[in-house]
Protein backbone atom coordinates (compact mmCIF):
# COMPACT_ATOMS: atom_id res chain seq x y z
CA UNK A 1 0.00 0.00 0.00
CA UNK A 2 1.06 3.45 -0.83
CA UNK A 3 1.92 5.77 2.38
CA UNK A 4 2.16 9.11 2.74
CA UNK A 5 4.67 10.88 5.73
CA UNK A 6 3.77 14.53 5.70
CA UNK A 7 2.08 15.21 8.90
CA UNK A 8 1.25 17.72 10.24
CA UNK A 9 1.96 20.16 7.43
CA UNK A 10 4.35 22.55 7.65
CA UNK A 11 2.28 25.77 8.00
CA UNK A 12 5.19 28.56 8.23
CA UNK A 13 5.43 29.03 4.18
CA UNK A 14 2.13 30.99 4.27
CA UNK A 15 2.43 34.80 4.03
CA UNK A 16 2.11 36.39 7.70
CA UNK A 17 -1.26 37.52 8.42
CA UNK A 18 -0.05 40.23 11.12
CA UNK A 19 1.97 41.53 9.40
CA UNK A 20 -0.68 42.15 6.30
CA UNK A 21 -2.80 43.60 8.91
CA UNK A 22 -0.40 46.59 10.04
CA UNK A 23 0.33 47.23 6.30
CA UNK A 24 -2.78 47.05 4.45
CA UNK A 25 -5.70 47.81 7.70
CA UNK A 26 -7.70 51.19 6.76
CA UNK A 27 -6.32 51.26 3.46
CA UNK A 28 -8.56 52.57 0.58
CA UNK A 29 -9.34 49.66 -1.50
CA UNK A 30 -8.68 51.18 -4.86
CA UNK A 31 -5.39 52.05 -3.58
CA UNK A 32 -4.53 48.42 -3.34
CA UNK A 33 -1.82 46.64 -5.89
CA UNK A 34 -4.20 44.98 -8.78
CA UNK A 35 -5.71 42.22 -9.20
CA UNK A 36 -6.59 42.15 -6.19
CA UNK A 37 -9.43 39.85 -3.93
CA UNK A 38 -11.78 41.62 -1.94
CA UNK A 39 -14.38 39.65 0.11
CA UNK A 40 -17.39 41.88 1.73
CA UNK A 41 -17.55 40.07 5.52
CA UNK A 42 -20.72 41.19 6.30
CA UNK A 43 -22.30 39.49 3.20
CA UNK A 44 -20.67 36.51 3.94
CA UNK A 45 -21.68 36.42 7.76
CA UNK A 46 -25.15 37.07 5.87
CA UNK A 47 -25.44 33.92 3.61
CA UNK A 48 -23.79 31.83 6.18
CA UNK A 49 -26.80 33.13 8.54
CA UNK A 50 -29.06 32.02 5.52
CA UNK A 51 -27.93 28.36 5.24
CA UNK A 52 -28.33 27.42 8.90
CA UNK A 53 -31.55 29.20 8.45
CA UNK A 54 -32.44 26.79 5.81
CA UNK A 55 -31.03 23.64 6.87
CA UNK A 56 -33.35 24.66 9.96
CA UNK A 57 -36.19 24.92 8.27
CA UNK A 58 -35.90 21.73 6.27
CA UNK A 59 -35.26 19.73 9.11
CA UNK A 60 -32.02 19.13 8.98
CA UNK A 61 -27.90 19.77 10.35
CA UNK A 62 -25.71 21.32 8.38
CA UNK A 63 -22.34 20.73 7.27
CA UNK A 64 -20.19 23.44 5.96
CA UNK A 65 -17.48 22.88 2.93
CA UNK A 66 -15.11 25.36 3.18
CA UNK A 67 -13.18 24.63 -0.09
CA UNK A 68 -14.39 28.06 -1.72
CA UNK A 69 -12.44 30.09 0.59
CA UNK A 70 -10.15 28.21 2.44
CA UNK A 71 -9.60 30.35 5.63
CA UNK A 72 -9.68 30.12 9.35
CA UNK A 73 -12.03 33.03 9.54
CA UNK A 74 -14.42 32.17 7.07
CA UNK A 75 -14.84 28.51 8.73
CA UNK A 76 -15.95 30.29 11.63
CA UNK A 77 -18.87 32.40 10.03
CA UNK A 78 -20.33 29.43 8.55
CA UNK A 79 -20.15 27.51 11.52
CA UNK A 80 -21.48 29.60 14.11
CA UNK A 81 -24.30 32.29 12.64
CA UNK A 82 -26.38 34.90 13.97
CA UNK A 83 -28.84 31.94 13.24
CA UNK A 84 -27.20 28.46 14.26
CA UNK A 85 -24.21 26.74 15.23
CA UNK A 86 -22.82 23.26 14.13
CA UNK A 87 -18.92 21.89 13.92
CA UNK A 88 -19.13 19.79 11.14
CA UNK A 89 -17.23 20.68 8.05
CA UNK A 90 -16.28 18.87 4.69
CA UNK A 91 -12.26 19.53 3.46
CA UNK A 92 -11.64 19.21 0.04
CA UNK A 93 -7.59 18.76 0.63
CA UNK A 94 -5.57 17.73 3.97
CA UNK A 95 -3.88 21.54 3.84
CA UNK A 96 -7.42 22.62 4.67
CA UNK A 97 -8.04 19.58 7.59
CA UNK A 98 -4.56 20.52 8.92
CA UNK A 99 -4.77 24.08 8.57
CA UNK A 100 -8.17 23.73 10.73
CA UNK A 101 -6.24 22.10 13.37
CA UNK A 102 -3.01 24.35 13.78
CA UNK A 103 -5.18 27.29 13.65
CA UNK A 104 -6.95 26.19 16.85
CA UNK A 105 -10.65 25.34 15.71
CA UNK A 106 -10.69 21.82 17.12
CA UNK A 107 -9.17 22.91 20.51
CA UNK A 108 -11.37 25.67 20.87
CA UNK A 109 -14.27 23.31 19.76
CA UNK A 110 -15.92 25.47 16.79
CA UNK A 111 -14.79 22.05 14.27
CA UNK A 112 -15.65 18.84 15.61
CA UNK A 113 -16.56 16.61 12.94
CA UNK A 114 -14.39 16.84 9.95
CA UNK A 115 -15.28 14.90 6.66
CA UNK A 116 -12.38 14.47 3.93
CA UNK A 117 -14.80 15.24 0.95
CA UNK A 118 -13.05 12.69 -1.84
CA UNK A 119 -13.14 8.64 -1.90
CA UNK A 120 -10.42 8.01 0.48
CA UNK A 121 -6.69 7.67 -1.32
CA UNK A 122 -5.08 4.82 -0.16
CA UNK A 123 -1.87 7.23 -0.54
CA UNK A 124 -4.03 9.56 2.15
CA UNK A 125 -4.37 6.95 5.10
CA UNK A 126 -1.55 7.69 7.07
CA UNK A 127 -2.31 11.33 6.86
CA UNK A 128 -5.97 11.32 7.78
CA UNK A 129 -5.35 8.39 10.78
CA UNK A 130 -2.55 11.35 11.78
CA UNK A 131 -5.38 13.66 11.44
CA UNK A 132 -8.05 11.72 13.38
CA UNK A 133 -5.26 10.74 16.30
CA UNK A 134 -5.24 14.92 16.67
CA UNK A 135 -8.98 15.21 16.40
CA UNK A 136 -9.75 12.62 19.30
CA UNK A 137 -7.64 14.70 21.66
CA UNK A 138 -10.19 17.14 21.80
CA UNK A 139 -12.95 14.48 21.31
CA UNK A 140 -12.83 15.06 17.67
CA UNK A 141 -13.74 12.74 14.25
CA UNK A 142 -12.32 12.29 10.91
CA UNK A 143 -14.80 10.93 8.47
CA UNK A 144 -14.41 9.26 5.02
CA UNK A 145 -16.01 8.59 2.04
CA UNK A 146 -16.06 5.50 0.29
CA UNK A 147 -16.89 3.97 -3.32
CA UNK A 148 -14.60 1.31 -3.55
CA UNK A 149 -14.08 -1.83 -2.46
CA UNK A 150 -9.93 -1.45 -2.21
CA UNK A 151 -10.11 1.89 -0.27
CA UNK A 152 -12.24 -0.50 2.52
CA UNK A 153 -9.16 -3.08 1.78
CA UNK A 154 -6.48 -0.12 1.80
CA UNK A 155 -8.06 0.82 5.43
CA UNK A 156 -8.09 -3.00 6.92
CA UNK A 157 -4.37 -3.45 5.66
CA UNK A 158 -3.74 -0.34 7.98
CA UNK A 159 -5.38 -0.79 10.56
CA UNK A 160 -3.75 -4.54 10.68
CA UNK A 161 -0.53 -2.50 11.44
CA UNK A 162 -1.80 -0.39 14.29
CA UNK A 163 -1.59 -2.28 18.03
CA UNK A 164 -5.03 -0.91 18.63
CA UNK A 165 -7.27 -1.19 15.34
CA UNK A 166 -9.78 1.54 14.56
CA UNK A 167 -12.80 1.73 12.82
CA UNK A 168 -13.22 4.54 10.51
CA UNK A 169 -16.76 6.68 10.63
CA UNK A 170 -17.43 6.17 6.60
CA UNK A 171 -20.26 7.63 4.19
CA UNK A 172 -20.52 5.65 1.31
CA UNK A 173 -20.41 8.40 -1.73
CA UNK A 174 -23.30 8.29 -4.26
CA UNK A 175 -23.60 8.80 -7.49
CA UNK A 176 -26.37 11.22 -8.19
CA UNK A 177 -25.78 11.16 -12.21
CA UNK A 178 -22.99 13.29 -12.54
CA UNK A 179 -20.71 10.49 -13.15
CA UNK A 180 -17.67 12.51 -11.10
CA UNK A 181 -17.40 10.09 -8.08
CA UNK A 182 -19.66 7.72 -6.17
CA UNK A 183 -21.73 4.39 -6.42
CA UNK A 184 -25.11 4.01 -8.27
CA UNK A 185 -28.09 4.13 -6.28
CA UNK A 186 -29.51 0.55 -7.37
CA UNK A 187 -29.27 -2.08 -5.44
CA UNK A 188 -27.14 -4.02 -7.54
CA UNK A 189 -24.79 -2.07 -7.52
CA UNK A 190 -25.04 -0.93 -3.56
CA UNK A 191 -25.50 -4.40 -2.49
CA UNK A 192 -21.44 -5.40 -2.80
CA UNK A 193 -19.69 -2.48 -1.02
CA UNK A 194 -22.67 -2.31 1.22
CA UNK A 195 -21.32 -5.85 2.81
CA UNK A 196 -18.29 -5.81 2.41
CA UNK A 197 -18.43 -2.07 4.58
CA UNK A 198 -20.82 -4.02 6.93
CA UNK A 199 -18.05 -6.88 7.49
CA UNK A 200 -15.05 -5.06 7.74
CA UNK A 201 -13.79 -4.19 10.97
CA UNK A 202 -12.27 -1.05 9.97
CA UNK A 203 -15.45 0.09 8.61
CA UNK A 204 -18.24 1.75 10.24
CA UNK A 205 -21.55 3.49 8.26
CA UNK A 206 -22.49 6.45 9.08
CA UNK A 207 -24.42 7.49 6.46
CA UNK A 208 -25.10 8.20 2.78
CA UNK A 209 -23.10 11.05 0.84
CA UNK A 210 -25.03 12.81 -2.29
CA UNK A 211 -23.43 15.88 -4.30
CA UNK A 212 -25.49 17.69 -7.31
CA UNK A 213 -23.26 19.50 -9.30
CA UNK A 214 -25.63 19.31 -11.99
CA UNK A 215 -27.78 21.68 -9.81
CA UNK A 216 -26.00 24.63 -11.16
CA UNK A 217 -28.25 24.39 -14.36
CA UNK A 218 -31.15 24.89 -11.99
CA UNK A 219 -32.51 28.63 -12.90
CA UNK A 220 -35.24 28.48 -10.77
CA UNK A 221 -36.29 27.41 -7.08
CA UNK A 222 -38.83 24.81 -8.71
CA UNK A 223 -36.44 23.45 -10.35
CA UNK A 224 -33.33 23.92 -7.62
CA UNK A 225 -36.40 21.81 -5.57
CA UNK A 226 -36.72 18.95 -8.03
CA UNK A 227 -32.96 18.48 -8.04
CA UNK A 228 -32.39 18.63 -4.13
CA UNK A 229 -35.29 16.02 -4.15
CA UNK A 230 -33.43 13.30 -6.35
CA UNK A 231 -30.27 13.63 -4.41
CA UNK A 232 -32.77 12.59 -0.84
CA UNK A 233 -34.07 9.66 -3.45
CA UNK A 234 -30.49 8.73 -4.41
CA UNK A 235 -29.34 8.47 -0.45
CA UNK A 236 -32.55 7.22 0.80
CA UNK A 237 -32.33 4.08 -1.55
CA UNK A 238 -28.67 3.66 -0.43
CA UNK A 239 -30.02 3.83 3.06
CA UNK A 240 -32.84 1.35 2.81
CA UNK A 241 -30.61 -0.79 1.15
CA UNK A 242 -28.45 -0.86 4.30
CA UNK A 243 -31.36 -1.35 6.67
CA UNK A 244 -32.02 -4.13 4.83
CA UNK A 245 -28.33 -5.76 4.51
CA UNK A 246 -28.25 -5.22 8.46
CA UNK A 247 -31.84 -7.07 9.27
CA UNK A 248 -29.94 -10.09 6.98
CA UNK A 249 -26.67 -9.98 8.43
CA UNK A 250 -28.25 -8.85 12.14
CA UNK A 251 -26.22 -5.71 11.83
CA UNK A 252 -27.54 -2.88 13.79
CA UNK A 253 -27.51 0.60 12.10
CA UNK A 254 -26.69 3.50 14.02
CA UNK A 255 -29.25 4.17 16.99
CA UNK A 256 -30.17 7.36 15.90
CA UNK A 257 -30.20 6.32 12.36
CA UNK A 258 -28.16 7.21 8.90
CA UNK A 259 -27.21 10.25 7.84
CA UNK A 260 -28.53 11.27 4.58
CA UNK A 261 -25.60 14.05 3.38
CA UNK A 262 -27.10 16.07 0.42
CA UNK A 263 -26.48 19.41 -0.95
CA UNK A 264 -24.23 21.92 -3.45
CA UNK A 265 -25.05 25.24 -3.36
CA UNK A 266 -28.33 26.03 -5.39
CA UNK A 267 -30.14 22.33 -3.99
CA UNK A 268 -29.00 24.05 -0.50
CA UNK A 269 -30.54 27.22 -1.28
CA UNK A 270 -33.45 25.66 -2.47
CA UNK A 271 -34.32 23.65 1.19
CA UNK A 272 -36.99 25.07 2.98
CA UNK A 273 -40.05 24.20 5.13
CA UNK A 274 -42.09 23.87 1.78
CA UNK A 275 -39.67 21.86 0.21
CA UNK A 276 -39.30 19.83 3.60
CA UNK A 277 -43.40 19.39 3.26
CA UNK A 278 -42.54 17.85 -0.86
CA UNK A 279 -40.49 14.67 0.84
CA UNK A 280 -43.91 12.76 1.52
CA UNK A 281 -42.03 9.61 1.24
CA UNK A 282 -40.36 7.83 4.05
CA UNK A 283 -37.02 8.77 5.07
CA UNK A 284 -34.51 5.99 6.56
CA UNK A 285 -32.26 8.17 7.96
CA UNK A 286 -32.14 11.59 9.38
CA UNK A 287 -30.91 14.91 6.65
CA UNK A 288 -27.54 16.60 6.59
CA UNK A 289 -27.27 19.52 4.71
CA UNK A 290 -23.96 20.42 2.72
CA UNK A 291 -22.94 23.35 0.42
CA UNK A 292 -19.61 25.79 -0.24
CA UNK A 293 -20.09 28.04 -2.59
CA UNK A 294 -22.96 30.01 -0.78
CA UNK A 295 -21.08 32.23 1.23
CA UNK A 296 -19.20 33.94 -1.74
CA UNK A 297 -21.43 33.59 -4.78
CA UNK A 298 -20.69 34.54 -8.25
CA UNK A 299 -22.46 34.86 -11.45
CA UNK A 300 -22.97 31.15 -11.92
CA UNK A 301 -24.62 31.39 -8.72
CA UNK A 302 -26.50 34.59 -9.98
CA UNK A 303 -27.86 32.82 -12.89
CA UNK A 304 -29.47 30.36 -11.08
CA UNK A 305 -31.80 33.21 -9.98
CA UNK A 306 -31.66 31.55 -6.43
CA UNK A 307 -29.86 34.82 -4.98
CA UNK A 308 -29.64 38.67 -5.79
CA UNK A 309 -26.52 40.73 -6.67
CA UNK A 310 -26.40 42.00 -3.21
CA UNK A 311 -25.58 38.56 -1.89
CA UNK A 312 -22.50 37.95 -3.60
CA UNK A 313 -20.01 38.63 -0.70
CA UNK A 314 -16.41 38.52 -3.71
CA UNK A 315 -14.75 41.19 -6.63
CA UNK A 316 -11.70 41.14 -7.87
CA UNK A 317 -10.26 44.52 -8.13
CA UNK A 318 -8.38 44.90 -11.60
CA UNK A 319 -7.03 48.09 -13.49
CA UNK A 320 -7.49 49.07 -17.05
CA UNK A 321 -4.12 49.32 -18.82
CA UNK A 322 -5.18 50.16 -22.36
CA UNK A 323 -8.39 51.01 -24.56
CA UNK A 324 -9.22 50.63 -28.03
CA UNK A 325 -12.42 52.46 -29.67
CA UNK A 326 -14.58 50.79 -32.32
CA UNK A 327 -12.11 47.89 -32.09
CA UNK A 328 -15.16 45.38 -31.69
CA UNK A 329 -16.79 43.40 -34.29
CA UNK A 330 -19.99 45.42 -34.08
CA UNK A 331 -17.81 48.77 -33.93
CA UNK A 332 -17.91 48.92 -29.75
CA UNK A 333 -15.20 49.86 -27.54
CA UNK A 334 -12.62 47.49 -26.49
CA UNK A 335 -10.47 47.88 -23.30
CA UNK A 336 -7.16 46.07 -21.56
CA UNK A 337 -7.27 45.41 -17.75
CA UNK A 338 -4.86 43.48 -15.60
CA UNK A 339 -6.90 40.91 -14.79
CA UNK A 340 -6.71 37.67 -16.85
CA UNK A 341 -7.09 33.43 -16.09
CA UNK A 342 -4.56 33.41 -13.50
CA UNK A 343 -7.02 36.14 -11.40
CA UNK A 344 -10.31 34.92 -12.72
CA UNK A 345 -10.12 31.55 -13.58
CA UNK A 346 -10.95 29.97 -17.09
CA UNK A 347 -14.78 29.33 -16.30
CA UNK A 348 -17.09 30.82 -17.81
CA UNK A 349 -21.18 30.27 -17.48
CA UNK A 350 -24.38 30.15 -18.87
CA UNK A 351 -24.46 34.33 -18.49
CA UNK A 352 -21.13 34.65 -21.20
CA UNK A 353 -17.93 35.79 -20.62
CA UNK A 354 -15.36 35.40 -17.41
CA UNK A 355 -16.94 37.96 -15.37
CA UNK A 356 -18.90 41.29 -15.03
CA UNK A 357 -18.22 45.06 -14.38
CA UNK A 358 -19.88 46.29 -11.00
CA UNK A 359 -21.48 49.85 -12.37
CA UNK A 360 -20.82 49.72 -16.41
CA UNK A 361 -21.91 47.99 -18.95
CA UNK A 362 -18.84 45.84 -19.19
CA UNK A 363 -17.53 42.41 -19.30
CA UNK A 364 -14.56 40.57 -19.00
CA UNK A 365 -15.05 38.71 -22.59
CA UNK A 366 -11.53 36.91 -23.70
CA UNK A 367 -8.68 36.36 -21.11
CA UNK A 368 -4.94 35.76 -21.57
CA UNK A 369 -2.99 34.41 -18.84
CA UNK A 370 -2.11 37.93 -16.62
CA UNK A 371 -4.38 40.64 -18.88
CA UNK A 372 -8.58 40.24 -19.89
CA UNK A 373 -9.79 42.07 -22.57
CA UNK A 374 -12.72 43.97 -21.76
CA UNK A 375 -15.80 44.05 -24.14
CA UNK A 376 -19.16 45.82 -23.64
CA UNK A 377 -22.14 44.33 -22.13
CA UNK A 378 -25.45 46.90 -21.30
CA UNK A 379 -27.07 43.70 -20.49
CA UNK A 380 -24.82 42.43 -17.37
CA UNK A 381 -26.23 41.61 -13.89
CA UNK A 382 -24.40 44.95 -12.40
CA UNK A 383 -24.39 47.03 -15.69
CA UNK A 384 -28.04 48.40 -15.30
CA UNK A 385 -28.87 52.33 -14.14
CA UNK A 386 -24.79 53.18 -15.65
CA UNK A 387 -25.40 56.23 -17.73
CA UNK A 388 -21.39 55.91 -18.24
CA UNK A 389 -19.70 53.41 -20.16
CA UNK A 390 -16.56 54.69 -21.22
CA UNK A 391 -13.80 53.60 -19.35
CA UNK A 392 -10.74 55.36 -18.57
CA UNK A 393 -6.78 54.09 -18.45
CA UNK A 394 -5.62 53.95 -15.06
CA UNK A 395 -9.24 53.32 -13.52
CA UNK A 396 -9.66 50.85 -10.82
CA UNK A 397 -13.08 48.45 -11.95
CA UNK A 398 -14.36 45.52 -10.01
CA UNK A 399 -15.28 42.79 -11.66
CA UNK A 400 -17.48 39.56 -10.06
CA UNK A 401 -16.61 36.49 -11.45
CA UNK A 402 -17.69 33.27 -12.89
CA UNK A 403 -16.70 30.61 -10.24
CA UNK A 404 -15.23 32.08 -6.74
CA UNK A 405 -14.23 28.98 -5.72
CA UNK A 406 -11.58 28.42 -8.38
CA UNK A 407 -11.06 32.68 -8.43
CA UNK A 408 -10.11 32.54 -4.88
CA UNK A 409 -7.09 29.94 -5.20
CA UNK A 410 -5.30 32.76 -7.25
CA UNK A 411 -4.99 34.73 -4.26
CA UNK A 412 -2.31 34.94 -1.47
CA UNK A 413 -4.36 36.67 0.87
CA UNK A 414 -7.92 38.14 0.18
CA UNK A 415 -8.93 42.28 1.58
CA UNK A 416 -11.78 42.04 3.55
CA UNK A 417 -14.59 44.80 3.93
CA UNK A 418 -17.51 45.49 5.97
CA UNK A 419 -21.07 47.55 3.56
CA UNK A 420 -22.29 47.83 6.62
CA UNK A 421 -19.07 50.05 7.48
CA UNK A 422 -18.75 51.14 4.43
CA UNK A 423 -17.00 49.03 1.95
CA UNK A 424 -14.38 51.39 0.89
CA UNK A 425 -11.24 50.86 3.24
CA UNK A 426 -9.29 47.03 4.31
CA UNK A 427 -10.75 46.30 7.86
CA UNK A 428 -9.02 43.15 7.50
CA UNK A 429 -6.76 40.56 5.90
CA UNK A 430 -7.20 36.59 5.65
CA UNK A 431 -4.81 34.14 4.52
CA UNK A 432 -5.68 31.16 2.87
CA UNK A 433 -4.63 27.69 2.88
CA UNK A 434 -2.46 26.93 -0.13
CA UNK A 435 -1.97 23.24 -1.38
CA UNK A 436 -3.01 19.50 -1.02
Amino acid sequence: MVTQTTTPFDLARLPDKQALVNEFVGKPIKSLRTPAMVIDRAAFADNCARMHQNAKDWGASFRGHVKSHKTAEGTKLQLDSAVDKTEAVVVSTLMEAWSIVKAGLVTDGTVKDILYGLPVGVNKIQDLAALWDEMELNGGVVRLLIDNAEQVRALEEYEKQREKPRSWSVFVKVDGGQKRAGVEPSITALRPILELLFASPATTIYGFYCHAGNAYASTSIPEASSFLSAEVECVNIAALTAKKICTEFSVKPPADGFVLAVGSTPTAHAASAEARQQLNRLLHGRLELHAGNYPLLDLQQLHTSLVGEKRVAQKVLATVISYYPNRSADGSDEALCDAGAIAMSKDTGPSGGFGDVVGKPWKLGRISQEHGILVAHPSGSYSSGSPEGKLEIGEVIEIVGQHACLITAAYPWYYIVDSKEGADKVIDVWVPWKGW
